[in-house]
């Protein structure tokens, strides 16, 4: 059977095998089960390599009238779920607070989720918008076309724009500005530049 799912940034044509009414005691306890063969999708290292292919992934679903392409389609989502997971410990530091009180053990990592929540939310409502006014990745990053911002850059951006209110600097008059110094080849001032540039 062929579904059809979005993952990747696009849709892609899943081959799925569907057992039905099956039993497992040790996943599913007295449930009828529904087992779920995902064939594994083909790649290639270079465009001139031969096709390889990961291994296939199983599903084990304990209700046998749910869809097909919502089953999939959740599974493919659980990989951004664990992506948020991964990004507010490491970048936002969730579950590092240093408290002792017990409201606090719990309230802290519910507040950095929610802040995590609303870069994004922030993040999307300004893609509306016609004038985007952040900062040129490194060269050294992939020069690709992304569809949305990385938590990294939304961080670097939110940095830099809460640094260059403080010092009085206006944040899309700072990027014209080292435009310009750089065409006129005069030296910018390179505190400024390295503090609005790094990086976590």
């Amino acid at each position: 059977q062929k579904v059809n799912a979005w993952a990747a940034g696009k849709e892609h044509l899943f081959n799925v095998k569907i057992i039905k009414n099956t039993r497992w005691r040790s996943a599913g306890g007295q449930h009828i089960l529904k087992l779920v063969v995902i064939r594994a999708l083909g790649y290639r290292l270079t465009k001139k390599s031969k096709v390889l292919y990961r291994k296939p992934a199983y599903l084990i679903c304990i209700d046998p009238e749910l869809n097909i392409e919502k089953l999939l389609q959740s599974y493919l989502w659980r990989w951004e779920i664990e992506v948020n997971f991964r990004e507010e410990k490491s970048l936002l530091g969730c579950g590092q607070a240093q408290v002792r009180n017990p409201e606090s053990a719990v309230s802290v990592p519910a507040f950095i989720a929610a802040m995590y929540s609303l870069l994004h939310i922030a993040s999307y409502k300004s893609l509306k918008t016609s004038q985007k006014k952040t900062l040129p990745r490194p060269k050294w990053y992939q020069k690709q076309e992304e569809k949305r911002y990385r938590s990294g850059d939304l961080i670097n951006n939110l940095r830099a724009q809460i640094w260059s209110k403080s010092i009085g600097l206006n944040f899309s008059s700072f990027v014209h500005q080292e435009i310009r110094t750089r065409s006129c080849k005069k030296k910018a001032n390179p505190n400024i530049s390295a503090m609005f540039y790094m990086k976590n």
